[in-house]
């Protein structure tokens, strides 16, 4: 299965709690959406929306379970995981971090017995080099950028984490996802040309909300003054 998932693009379908598109229908429609458009995977929040995506297509689904907004709250327990592999999951992704655990398992206790009950896959979301090295250390058969710049060990980038893209690319063995604040293409590109196994995108495909905001501003800045006194308009 990581073999078909290799230089491709995987989308995150994800909304909000009170979002108009807070509902599963309307994510597993989004991600068949995703899929004719060529995606080779789905990236999926919560147990609804991952037993309705995988009802409504046939390619990989990585599940999570996100519980509440700080700390370890990326499937944080052993029991969510495992609810998530129960649900249609074929990997679990999992916070990665070295953070201790609300269940007071390891890392690797987690890890291990996700593989020995459920047979899946896990995606490890790390934060930092050191994260991602204590996860495949751990076991964990995928490691993310996903939380680079939410642990407060790397400062959030503009744009995609390319510098850590490189760095886990160079030194891990298991395939590094490269994920979070990927907005266009062009960035898609370069954190495949900076290592990363797969690339995973949400918001820039997936949240109206988000996207639309970007044009928005981008309307209400202030133009930038005429060269020469001739006004130029791009269409």
């Amino acid at each position: 299965m990581l073999h078909s998932l290799r230089g491709g693009l995987i989308v995150s379908c994800q909304a909000y709690p009170g979002e108009p598109l807070r509902n599963a229908e309307a994510m597993a429609r989004i991600a068949q959406s995703a899929v004719l458009g060529g995606a080779v995977a789905i990236r999926a929040q919560g147990i609804q929306d991952i037993r309705a995506i995988a009802q409504s297509v046939t390619v990989p689904q990585i599940g999570l379970w996100k519980v509440g907004a700080d700390g370890v709250f990326i499937t944080p327990t052993l029991d969510h995981a495992l609810a998530v592999a129960d649900a249609g999951a074929d990997i679990v992704a999992i916070d990665g971090t070295r953070r201790e655990r609300p269940d007071g398992l390891t890392l690797a206790e987690t890890v291990r017995q996700i593989r020995d009950r459920t047979g899946l896959l896990v995606m490890a979301d790390a934060g930092s080099v050191d994260d991602a090295v204590a996860a495949e250390d751990a076991g964990a058969d995928i490691v993310g950028t996903t939380l680079s710049g939410y642990t407060g060990e790397r400062a959030r980038t503009a744009g995609p984490d390319l510098e850590l893209v490189h760095l886990l690319a160079s030194r891990l063995s298991v395939p590094v996802f490269a994920e979070g604040r990927i907005h266009t293409p062009a960035e898609a590109r370069a954190a495949l040309d900076a290592g990363a196994y797969s690339v995973v995108v949400g918001t820039a495909i997936t949240h109206p909300t988000s996207i639309t905001s970007w044009f928005v501003r981008a309307l209400d800045d202030e133009p930038a003054p005429a060269q020469g006194g001739v006004d130029r308009v791009g269409i």
